[in-house]
């Protein structure tokens, strides 16, 4: 009997069933989307319960006030009554809206009053401030931005020489807040000289005054002080010129006395 041959060995790959199709990529746009539209449902439906909640709460009274008596007058009026208008020492704004020019201090003792091309009558126009005071035509633009109301002024010439000008700037109340934020910036739209910090001015947030050596530029000497600070809707600036050595006092007391008529 002839032996049995085994049969010849088969490729494993001609045995083994085909792989499975390959499956499609899961779609993750759209879970990502539902999830990001639930969100968004869930804070509108959130905030707009909240707001039925607190629309159905009877009103929380505000806390008393600090201070008491700041309300006036102090008790409501019958009907038909009006309060009495506040006084000049109870209002401020009852001196400042009269005649600016009553609210200079007078001249100095012994002074002679002078009459510079930029003063007319006590007040000063606002062309010439801007020239003469704060730089020329862009000045002029801004300070009628700022809400600058009118100038007075005065100026004067002493025995000796001396020479001085003062001027009060009023501003308007105004929504544009660079009016009140250039009466804050003091002194810094005025010409300062280096190493010349100034000293304050007594009772004031921002006044300074300045005492400045003498600038030997011009034919003879010339020194200079200047003073500047605000009461208010006021600005006051104040300078001295001299061919003599300035001493603080002078310009301070002169700062200070405009001050106490504010």
């Amino acid at each position: 009997m002839e032996a049995q041959q085994d049969p010849e060995p088969t490729d494993a790959s001609e045995t083994q069933p085909p792989p499975p199709a390959a499956l499609p990529a899961r779609r993750r746009g759209r879970t990502a989307l539902l999830i990001a539209v639930a969100a968004v449902l869930g804070i509108v439906g959130g905030t707009t319960t909240g707001y039925a909640i607190q629309a159905d709460r009877p009103p929380t009274p505000l806390p008393p006030l600090a201070q008491q008596g700041l309300g006036y007058p102090a008790k409501p009026l019958p009907a038909g009554e009006e309060a009495e208008p506040l006084s000049a020492e109870e209002d401020h704004q009852v001196r400042t809206d009269g005649d600016l020019r009553e609210l200079l201090i007078p001249r100095p003792a012994g002074v002679r009053e002078i009459a510079p091309d930029w003063l007319d009558n006590g007040w000063v126009p606002l062309r010439s401030y801007a020239h003469y005071f704060d730089g020329g035509g862009y000045s002029f633009s801004s300070m009628l931005e700022n809400g600058t109301r009118r100038i007075a002024g005065m100026a004067w010439e002493e025995s000796g020489g001396r020479q001085g000008n003062l001027v009060l700037v009023q501003y308007r109340p105004s929504i544009n807040a660079q009016g009140p934020a250039e009466l804050d910036m003091l002194p810094l739209g005025m010409i300062t000289r280096s190493g010349n910090a100034g000293d304050p001015v007594k009772g004031t947030a921002k006044g300074r005054y300045y005492v400045y050596d003498a600038d030997y530029a011009v034919d003879r000497p010339r020194f200079q002080a200047y003073a500047a600070a605000h009461r208010g809707d006021v600005l006051i600036k104040i300078n001295l010129f001299d061919s003599e050595p300035i001493s603080k006092k002078d310009i301070r007391t002169l700062i200070e006395r405009q001050l106490e008529r504010l």
